[in-house]
C-alpha cells in the first residue's frame, strides 16, 4: 500500500516507509479516511429489528454489555465490569486498548478517574509521561500586536494512552465472564424485546453472533450505527488531525506545552481554504508530539483527508519545529475529531436507541477546541457508568432513558459552537481572519482573571463568563459582528441563542 502513494504523496511515503509499522499505520488512517466516502453513500442499515432470537446454543457468547470499539470504550467497560460486576465483551476491529492519538490533560482532571473506585491515584500518576511548567496559545499576527497567552493547569500532563488503556483492559479481564476480542469487526445488530444480538466477523473471517442486554457503540467517528441513527449526518463539523511523536527537534522546549499555535495566514487554494493550527507537547525523554489540524464544516469543499493533511504536515513541519540532524519519528498520530451543532436548547443529536448507547466520538458530544473525547470521557465517566448501571438494574433500556446516559453538557455544547468562527471560509473571510480574531480573544482573556483562560481551555466556562468574553471581544473587534452573520446566519444564530437559553435553564447553572 505504501508503494501506491509513492508518487501522489511522496513525503508521506518517505516518512512512513522509515517508521516501524508504517504500512499498518497507513492502512489505519486510510480506513478512517473512508468516512468521507460514507457520507456520499446510502446509509447502511446495520441496526434492525430481530425476527426470531437465535437459540442459546447458536450464540458465540452471551453478556450483559457488548462494547463495539476498544479505545475510550475500554475505560467505560473497566468500570462496568470491575465496579459493578457486569459481564462485558469488548470487540475491536484492530488491537484493543490502543490509541491512534496520545492524550494531554491536567493532573487534577486525570485524577477524576479515581472517583470510579476502579483506578487509584498512584496508578493514574504512573501514566503521566511528563508534566509541563506552563503552556501558551498564540496566533500569527504582526509581532507588535501578537499576544502569547500563558496558562497553567491546562493540558499540562502528557499521558501514556496505551498504558492507561492496557490497565483498563486488565481490569475487564479480571472480571469473571468478561472478554476482549481483537481484530473482530462489528457487522450488524438485531434488536429483540429483552436483548440484542450482534453479528461480528472474527480475525479469520468467521461469522460470530453474541447476545447482550445492551450494545455500547464506541466505534468512533466512523461508526455505522451513529451514521444510521443520525440519518447519514452524524457530525456537522470536524477537525482532521495528524502528527508524530518524534525526537531530535532543534527548538523544542520540554517544559512548556504549546496548546494552540498558528504560523501563517489561512492557506487558500482553488475552491476552498483552511486555517492550519499546530500543537506541540513534550512527551517522555526527548520525545516531542506535534499536531497539525484545522476546523471545518463537514460539507465544505476542502480536502479533509488525513492522507492529504499528512503530506502538508511533513512539508510545513520545519516552519513550526525544525528537525535536527538526529530527527527520528517514533510513531504517527492521527484522527478526525468530531463536532456537532445542537440546534436547540438541549442535545439534538441522536446518541441512543432502544438497547443501544453511543459513547465517545461515536456520540460526538465533546468540544473539538482543546478538550476532545478523552477529556469528555474522564469528566463524565462516573455519571456515564452509574447511569447505565441504573438503567440495567431497572430494566429501562429504552431510547429516552439511555439518552440521559450521555456526556452532553450545556456549556460544552455552547462552546463547541464557537468553533465555527475558526472554520475558515474563503468565500467570506480574509486570509488573516481567524488569526486576528483569536489574537483579540487572547488579549481579552489576558485582561481577565486567570480563571477565565483556564476555564475556557478546559471547557469549564460558566455562562456569565462566556458572555463577558464575547462582549469584550465584540467591543475590541467589531468585525466579529459581520463574521457572526457569515458563519451562523439566521438559523445558526437562533440555534446558538437556544443553546444559551438551555444552558441558562439547566439545573447545573441554577445551582452554581
Amino acid at each position: 500500500m505504501l508503494e501506491q502513494i509513492r508518487l501522489t504523496h511522496p513525503l508521506v511515503y518517505g516518512n512512513f516507509s522509515a517508521i516501524e509499522g508504517g504500512e499498518e499505520h497507513l492502512r489505519a488512517l486510510l480506513a478512517i479516511d473512508r468516512y468521507w466516502e460514507q457520507l456520499d453513500c446510502p446509509v447502511p442499515e446495520v441496526v434492525r429489528e430481530g425476527e426470531r432470537p437465535a437459540a442459546e446454543a447458536e450464540l458465540s457468547g452471551s453478556f450483559d454489555i457488548l462494547y463495539a470499539g476498544g479505545t475510550l470504550g475500554m475505560l467505560h467497560a473497566a468500570v462496568m465490569a470491575k465496579r459493578y460486576g457486569y459481564r462485558v465483551l469488548v470487540i475491536d476491529r484492530g488491537e484493543p486498548a490502543r490509541s491512534t492519538r496520545d492524550w494531554n490533560i491536567s493532573r487534577s482532571e486525570l485524577h477524576r478517574l479515581a472517583d470510579t473506585g476502579v483506578f487509584t491515584i498512584e496508578e493514574l500518576d504512573s501514566f503521566i509521561l511528563r508534566s509541563y511548567r506552563t503552556g501558551w496559545v498564540e496566533f500569527h499576527v504582526p509581532e507588535a500586536r501578537r499576544k502569547r497567552l500563558f496558562m497553567d493547569g491546562v493540558l499540562d500532563c502528557a499521558v501514556d494512552a496505551d498504558k492507561l488503556l492496557a490497565l483498563a483492559m486488565r481490569k475487564v479481564l479480571e472480571t469473571e465472564g468478561s472478554k476482549v476480542m481483537a481484530r473482530t469487526s462489528f457487522i450488524s445488530c438485531s434488536r429483540f424485546a429483552d436483548h440484542v444480538e450482534v453479528e461480528a466477523a472474527g480475525p479469520d473471517g468467521s461469522q460470530l453472533r453474541f447476545g447482550a442486554k445492551v450494545l455500547v457503540d464506541a466505534m468512533g467517528i466512523v461508526s455505522p450505527v451513529a451514521m444510521q441513527l443520525n440519518r447519514g449526518q452524524p457530525q456537522t463539523h470536524v477537525c482532521p488531525t495528524v502528527g508524530t511523536i518524534a525526537s531530535g527537534f532543534e527548538d523544542a522546549d520540554y517544559d512548556v506545552g504549546e496548546i494552540l499555535a498558528s504560523t501563517e495566514p489561512a492557506e487558500i487554494f482553488p475552491g476552498g481554504g483552511r486555517q492550519l493550527i499546530w500543537e506541540g507537547f513534550p512527551a517522555k525523554g526527548d520525545e516531542y508530539i506535534t499536531y497539525l489540524f484545522f476546523y471545518d464544516s463537514v460539507d465544505s469543499p476542502n480536502d479533509k483527508s488525513l492522507l492529504g493533511l499528512f503530506e502538508t504536515y511533513f512539508r510545513k513541519l520545519p516552519t513550526y519545529k525544525e528537525p535536527g540532524a538526529g530527527f527520528a519519528i517514533h510513531r504517527p498520530v492521527y484522527g478526525i475529531i468530531p463536532a456537532y451543532f445542537h440546534d436547540g436548547a438541549g442535545c439534538t443529536r441522536v446518541v441512543s436507541d432502544d438497547r443501544i448507547l453511543l459513547l465517545g466520538d461515536a456520540a460526538s458530544l465533546a468540544s473539538p477546541l482543546t478538550f476532545c473525547g478523552f477529556g469528555s470521557m474522564v469528566r463524565n465517566l462516573e455519571r456515564l457508568t452509574s447511569g447505565l448501571d441504573r438503567a440495567l438494574r431497572h430494566g429501562t433500556l429504552d431510547r429516552e432513558t439511555l439518552a440521559g446516559v450521555s456526556a452532553f453538557e450545556h456549556n460544552v455544547s455552547s462552546m463547541a459552537n464557537l468553533m465555527k468562527y475558526m472554520c475558515f471560509d474563503a468565500r467570506t473571510d480574509e486570509p488573516d481572519f481567524v488569526n486576528e480574531l483569536m489574537n483579540e480573544v487572547m488579549i481579552v482573556l489576558d485582561a481577565l482573571p486567570l480563571r477565565y483562560r483556564q476555564a475556557m481551555f478546559r471547557d469549564e466556562l460558566k455562562l456569565d463568563e462566556l458572555v463577558t468574553v464575547m462582549l469584550r471581544v465584540a467591543w475590541r473587534y467589531p468585525r466579529i459582528l459581520k463574521a457572526t452573520w457569515d458563519k451562523l446566519g439566521v438559523q445558526g444564530s437562533v440555534g446558538f441563542l437556544r443553546n444559551l437559553a438551555g444552558w441558562a435553564m439547566s439545573p447545573s447553572t441554577k445551582h452554581s
